[in-house]
């Protein structure tokens, strides 16, 4: 481990050392004190754009941390916020300063005491029957309802969400019933008994999440939570991460992790395998199978911790770990039979789910071949030069297209939600070759353009790009350095997420204060820099506009940069100096021939007219069960109609690329999610729109060269 020298700690906080000292007497700091005081020092220091830690700040973490423990809005009391409030909202800044940690202490255990009332209430309410001829509702859109005033509409708030749950159960079970009347060996109950039973199944639900509050809400948790809440107030991409939340980061941005080797799902409340990774420490074992409940683990010899509570992503922090030690875990056989299993970690690639992928979209009646690499993220093995990187890998993808004598090619960034930016850049200059990708300025506003300096292009034929709003940061440099060149076309929601800033982490450690790498009380991701296009503005808030707009569902849920209130702003710097790409087909004309497809196209219209009025109707619901049937029954047709719509009723013939076609045959798991890709990919509408679009580029651009059109 290495502590940061103090000159190259300012030089990488961008030039300036503040002096961050507080008033209030100190005494020797704790655990919590000494990691709130390391956070404070690089939010004030190093952030991009730093708010003052004041009590402004301070009133702004406290309505964060209390809205991350009840965003629901049923555990806290108006009393509480307000008494809380008048004692720590303008406390916290003090305590960044050095203050002892008194704040989320108090909290912690306001709301501790509240959750166990909360799980009194739940049996209380759950042991009588509801009455769903009542005329009453609950509102879902949580953002809309304040704290409750007294313990009776606390209590009513629960009964409430109580109520729905176990309202959806009966009318499923009630249906059930209904569906298989005349089935052989059917056991027909009443409707009082299926309304007890769906307080039962309700009451096994809650009760699971009452035991994750158990298992995942100790004080340290919560402090994580809070330390995030102070970190997120900066800007939502500023983050605090506790060491085993940073290896698990590190392992999905690489690729690679050392584990057991076994795909695990949450099933009833219950940890269980659902498939095995071929030559893995869990195959080669011999001892587990698909449908094992794993019920505890032990790190070598230590004690074993009981999975009760755990969601997936805990148990595999848990089951992951370093190569070559060793992790216990108790198993229940489908059998019933209980054993211990001891394996031995190894490196486990998780090449399919996490890497480049290209397959090839056959079109007989236009007499084309369209590529499409999909790419889940911009990885990068950062602390293994051996390790592999996105750009290196896209570069592949694109060779083995070439070789196959594709048209053109479709780089599939939806969900991508960014990575590597050393790879993005690269990426962009296989398209592109030498020129400025993306500007990046620092804090004291000096702007470096990162460019490519190799001249050559790996493929220069017909381009698309498809985003949606989750394709963020890299994917929007890439999307933006494609669109700003005239590279190719952009296609999918109205813009992307919108996340236009650059982040780097800091480790916390007892000794050493801020160090690189690891560290033992965890990891502060900082937002340093801000990305600006070639062309001068930011991707930050506003993202990257697509060149053809696809209707779209998630589009209208508010889930972007934009609607995040700490977001830092849209502004634009003076733009670099690049050449835009000369190609025989021009924008204006490609969206022309696209917009006269939607215009005709009905499933596109029924997207958009059905994502409005879901995105409405979604907000409440009725808890009297004749007008709850009414309102599911018009969820559910509007629903299926939009389902059905994103599905292409004449697939497309996709493959992966002949020289590929047997690339899983040694592995079924793969082999199946591989079927299953290329199954999603032929009925998909939007990739569907990409092929049509890149058909027209590739029509223009045979016009132009030889008279030859696409369609012959």
């Amino acid at each position: 481990m290495k502590r940061l020298p103090f000159i190259l700690l300012i030089v990488l906080l961008t030039g300036s050392f503040f002096a961050f000292k507080s008033s209030v007497a100190r005494t020797p700091p704790g655990k919590y004190e000494q990691i709130m005081g390391l956070v404070g020092q690089l939010l004030v220091q190093g952030h991009f754009s730093p708010q003052s830690i004041d009590d402004n700040f301070s009133r702004k973490v406290f309505d964060k941390f209390m809205s991350d423990l009840d965003f629901e809005k049923n555990i806290f009391l108006k009393s509480d916020y307000d008494s809380l409030g008048a004692l720590y909202a303008t406390r916290i800044d003090d305590e960044i300063k050095g203050a002892p940690v008194q704040s989320f202490l108090a909290i912690s255990a306001v709301f501790d005491r509240r959750i166990r009332e909360t799980a009194g209430w739940s049996q209380s309410i759950l042991a009588k029957p509801f009455d769903y001829t009542t005329n009453e509702s609950i509102l879902l859109d949580f953002d809309k309802l304040q704290y409750p005033v007294s313990e009776k509409e606390r209590e009513d708030r629960w009964r409430k969400k109580l109520k729905y749950l176990a309202l959806e159960k009966y009318v499923d079970l009630v249906d059930e019933k209904k569906a298989n009347k005349n089935q052989k060996d059917y056991v027909i109950k009443s409707d009082t008994e299926l309304e007890k039973q769906a307080r039962s199944r309700t009451d096994t639900v809650i009760g699971r999440l009452f035991d994750r509050y158990k298992v995942k809400y100790t004080d340290d948790d919560k402090f994580d939570m809070f330390m995030n809440a102070i970190a997120n107030t900066m800007d939502p991409h500023t983050s605090f991460m506790a060491p085993v939340d940073k290896r698990y980061f590190d392992e999905e941005m690489s690729g690679v992790f050392f584990g057991i080797g076994a795909a695990l799902q949450q099933v009833d409340g219950k940890i269980k395998i659902s498939s095995l990774n071929a030559g893995s420490p869990a195959e080669k074992s011999g001892q587990l199978q698909n449908g094992d409940i794993i019920t505890k683990v032990a790190q070598g010899d230590g004690p074993a911790e009981d999975l009760m509570g755990y969601n997936v992503q805990d148990a595999v922090k848990l089951i992951r770990g370093k190569e070559g030690t060793i992790v216990k875990l108790t198993v229940r056989k489908t059998d019933g039979t209980v054993k211990e299993v001891a394996l031995k970690r190894e490196k486990i690639e998780n090449d399919f789910d996490t890497y480049a992928r290209s397959a090839i979209i056959n079109d007989p009646v236009k007499h084309t071949k369209v590529g499409i690499i999909y790419l889940p993220e911009f990885y990068a093995a950062f602390d293994d030069p051996n390790g592999r990187r996105s750009y290196l890998d896209v570069a592949k993808e694109v060779q083995k297209l070439k070789d196959a004598q594709v048209n053109g090619i479709i780089i599939d960034l939806r969900y991508n939600g960014g990575g590597s930016l050393y790879d993005v850049v690269q990426m962009v200059g296989l398209f592109v070759g030498k020129g400025p990708v993306v500007q990046v300025k620092d804090r004291i506003n000096r702007a470096n353009v990162l460019d490519v300096k190799d001249e050559s292009v790996l493929y220069d034929g017909p381009l698309a790009v498809m985003v949606n709003e989750f394709s963020a940061s890299a994917s929007e440099i890439f999307a933006a350095a494609i669109q700003d060149y005239g590279r190719g076309v952009i296609i999918g929601s109205t813009s992307t997420f919108g996340k236009g800033t650059v982040q780097r982490n800091f480790g916390l450690d007892a000794k050493n204060g801020i160090t690189y790498g690891e560290s033992d009380l965890g990891t502060v991701k900082l937002t340093l820099q801000k990305f600006y296009r070639v062309s001068g503005g930011s991707t930050q808030l506003k993202g990257v506009e697509s060149d053809i707009v696809l209707p779209s569902y998630m589009d209208l849920l508010k889930l972007r940069e934009k609607d995040n209130k700490d977001a830092l702003p849209y502004d634009e710097i003076t733009k670099a100096q690049y050449s835009p790409w000369k190609s025989s087909w021009n924008l204006s004309e490609i969206k022309t021939l696209s917009n006269e497809r939607l215009k005709t196209d009905s499933a596109f219209k029924v997207i958009q007219t059905n994502s409005q009025w879901l995105v409405k109707e979604n907000n409440e619901s009725s808890l009297n069960i004749d007008k709850y049937r009414e309102e599911r029954k018009a969820i559910k047709a509007k629903s299926d109609q939009m389902n059905a719509a994103q599905k292409l009723k004449n697939k497309m013939d996709i493959a992966l690329i002949p020289a590929e076609a047997n690339k899983f045959a040694g592995d079924k798991n793969k082999a199946e999610r591989a079927k299953q890709w290329l199954k999603g990919l032929s009925e998909d509408i939007y990739l569907n729109q990409a092929a049509n679009v890149v058909d027209d580029m590739v029509s223009i651009d045979r016009l132009a060269k030889n008279g030859t059109p696409v369609h012959q």
